[in-house]
């Protein structure tokens, strides 16, 4: 199968060209100038696009095995397509947990033949499996997941030794969710006292305070220092932790950082109108909070930006504030939201392009990925920095079928998605090549 993309306007380490991509056989087979005599079976004419390569979303909660009344590998891969993304590391608490080598596998055989977009799983820590998480090798997964802070699945890590020890001999990357737990409690009952079980959902990100993340990130900053540990943070939310964490080139650094799609677009103006809706964990904060990290992106201080795709039913996310729960579906319009910062010109389209293909891709040693090069798997996003899309409930394509954008209509829009050098989605549909996601290879 051959495929070529003429008059696209390329994005790629770090310089934008008007070139031409021959795809064949699934992978990059040309990239240049004049391309348009080259034997092709499709054609796609890319002209006033940008062709980028496909976002690799290092960060989602698709809840399969086991949670697949909120979203499923199928689902939500086909929604990640649809909003530009081509590659997907899915998160360890689901039900079993994926806390065993064997579990892993299975995992991974649950994939196969399902899945839009590429896929891997990341290995669950917890306070008993050390012995589990010592058998990982580079290679097999994406990394280690330590959960700091708010868990499901009792996957909390909270014993001291256990901890150190994960940090002091695991060999794969350790990522960690940041937030101390303790302080967090006592704050939860603070605001009990004054409002009882129906607290407004504005205070949401003072009970899940800045100083709760702070506490639990200087944590795991200073174990990994200690060790040596490969460290990557997920879904940053202040300022203040910032200052662990220094600009630089993603492969120079043995501590790196991730900031998510919502923690960019609202704050906690935005509590009041979208309540449930927009509660996750960690809380998205203040607006000196977001611009923050949005200067945090463009100087190289975060290295990634991610969804944390994290589903719900509807009912789910009704009630008060104890009973609903923290999480928000985003992999259909993240990258759409992320291009507003483009629009508004707070960030470059190579700068985006950085932190969510090429340094995922180099952070987490995906083998021929993450960029547009000769040889490397076609794997591209075309989007249409002129035409825009709205948020709608009919547009949703997430099996909760809801979205935290409700409403928005953003000025940017994903013209094509391409996985493994076939069309998974083009002009606003699914195409019939669903099934052709890969397990992510990754370097020793």
């Amino acid at each position: 199968m051959k495929t070529l993309i003429l008059n696209g306007i390329l994005v790629n380490e770090g310089q934008t060209q008007q070139a031409d991509l021959l795809i064949v056989n699934g992978r990059i087979h040309k990239i240049g100038k004049d391309l348009q005599s080259s034997e092709a079976d499709k054609v796609i004419d890319a002209a006033g696009k940008y062709v980028l390569p496909g976002m690799i979303d290092d960060q989602v909660h698709f809840r399969e095995p086991g949670l697949t009344h909120k979203g499923g590998l199928q689902t939500e891969s086909r929604a990640a397509v649809a909003g530009g993304i081509t590659s997907f590391m899915d998160m360890p608490n689901v039900k079993p947990p994926t806390v065993t080598l064997k579990a892993l596998e299975e995992k991974f055989a649950l994939a196969q033949g399902k899945c839009a977009a590429n896929y891997a799983f990341y290995m669950g820590a917890t306070n008993d499996n050390l012995d589990e998480l010592r058998g990982l090798k580079n290679g097999v997964t994406c990394g280690i997941k330590i959960f700091m802070g708010a868990s499901t699945g009792n996957m909390l890590v909270d014993n001291p030794v256990v901890l150190e020890n994960i940090f002091a001999e695991v060999e794969t990357i350790v990522i960690t969710h940041c937030e101390d737990t303790p302080m967090i409690k006592r704050n939860e009952d603070l605001y009990r006292e004054r409002y009882g079980d129906d607290i407004p959902y504005k205070y949401h990100h003072e009970i899940r305070s800045v100083d709760a993340c702070y506490a639990s990130t200087e944590k795991a900053v200073g174990l990994a220092r200690k060790h040596g540990t490969r460290l990557h943070v997920l879904h940053l939310t202040s300022a203040k932790e910032l200052e662990f964490f220094s600009p630089g080139d993603v492969n120079d650094k043995q501590i790196t950082l991730e900031v998510c799609a919502h923690h960019l677009f609202f704050s906690e103006e935005d509590y009041d109108q979208r309540g449930a809706f927009i509660k996750c964990n960690p809380a998205i904060k203040k607006a000196t909070d977001r611009e923050a990290l949005i200067k945090a992106v463009a100087e190289g201080r975060i290295d990634i930006i991610a969804t944390d795709h994290a589903p719900h039913t509807l009912e789910e996310k009704t009630g008060t504030y104890f009973k609903t729960a923290a999480g928000l579906p985003l992999v259909q319009y993240a990258l759409p939201s992320i291009l507003e910062k483009v629009q508004d010109k707070q960030l470059s389209l190579e700068k985006v392009v950085q932190v969510t293909s090429h340094n995922v891709a180099d952070r987490f040693r995906v083998i021929d990925r993450g960029y547009l090069r000769e040889g490397y798997w076609a794997d591209i996003t075309i989007v249409d920095m002129d035409k825009g899309i709205t948020d709608t409930p009919e547009t949703v394509l997430y099996k909760c079928n809801w979205s935290p954008f409700d409403g928005f209509t953003f000025r940017s829009s994903i013209d094509t998605t391409i996985v493994n050098g076939e069309v998974v989605y083009q002009n606003g549909e699914l195409t019939d090549a669903l099934t052709l996601g890969r397990r992510l290879d990754f370097r020793a």
